[in-house]
């Protein structure tokens, strides 16, 4: 497998009572690269990145991964246990950390250093997603895979979370997966753009999937070309709103 791949599919099959979930899926992910599945919902987003990741097997087809490669999931949102007494601190000490990896610190990196001792039925939506990210970061991952992670998180915690993703990509220079059915939001954040509905509709660039017949027929004429202005407006919102929330 070539240095710069992390993972490679071909010809992925998954086929339940005889309907194909995914059918002839391929797609790659390269070292440092955020790559975004975006599909309708049951479109098959969640079995292809379980696929990628080891955790289900595909009926036909192949996928290489690059050896020895760590990979940190972050399920779709799980909900905690309201009668658990455990910290938030104490839920990342069930995960084996990473060489130089520490709870404190990763804690302080996804922005609840301050929670730590929070019980977890006590942490917002987006707080808990957080949690969860620093908990798939502890591993220190070649590859990050994250399943809806802005399920529950009101916008303002939505916009947090999708600046917070590449920069921890940059500091620790994993690839990225994120599955997403935000599509107005998610082509900020990403370098490329896999659309999928049970097979591969299009892929590259997230100017180019906008414009492409599949897609458009997915999601509409409409959308599309919504998204095509919204990642310098979503930028530029990030900016303003950063200045009228500063001090």
């Amino acid at each position: 497998m070539d240095n710069g791949l992390l993972i490679e599919a071909r010809d992925v099959c998954v086929v339940r009572d005889d309907q194909y979930i995914l059918n002839q899926v391929s797609l790659d992910l390269l070292h440092g690269e955020i790559l975004t599945l975006v599909g309708l919902n049951g479109a098959g987003k969640t079995t292809l990145v379980k696929v990628l990741a080891g955790l289900m097997a595909a009926d036909s087809g192949m996928v290489n991964r690059r050896p020895d490669i760590r990979i940190g999931y972050c399920p779709q949102r799980t909900h905690p246990d309201t009668t658990l007494p455990m910290s938030a601190r104490d839920f990342l000490r069930l995960t084996d950390a990473a060489a130089g990896m520490s709870v404190t610190g990763i804690l302080q990196e996804v922005g609840i250093g301050d929670l730590a001792s929070r019980q977890l039925y006590r942490l917002s939506g987006g707080e808990y997603q957080r949690l969860l990210l620093a908990r798939a970061m502890l591993r220190r991952p070649d590859l990050l895979i994250l399943d809806e992670p802005m399920s529950g998180v009101d916008m303002a915690g939505q916009s947090e979370l999708y600046e917070l993703i590449p920069r921890l990509r940059d500091e620790y220079g994993c690839g990225v997966v994120l599955v997403s059915h935000d599509i107005y939001i998610v082509m900020a954040a990403t370098d490329r753009v896999v659309c999928i509905n049970h097979h591969l509709c299009c892929s590259g660039q997230p100017e180019s999937v906008i414009r492409h017949p599949e897609f458009i027929a997915l999601f509409g004429d409409r959308i599309a070309g919504t998204l095509a202005i919204y990642k310098h407006d979503y930028s530029r919102d990030l900016h303003d709103n950063a200045l009228e929330d500063g001090p």
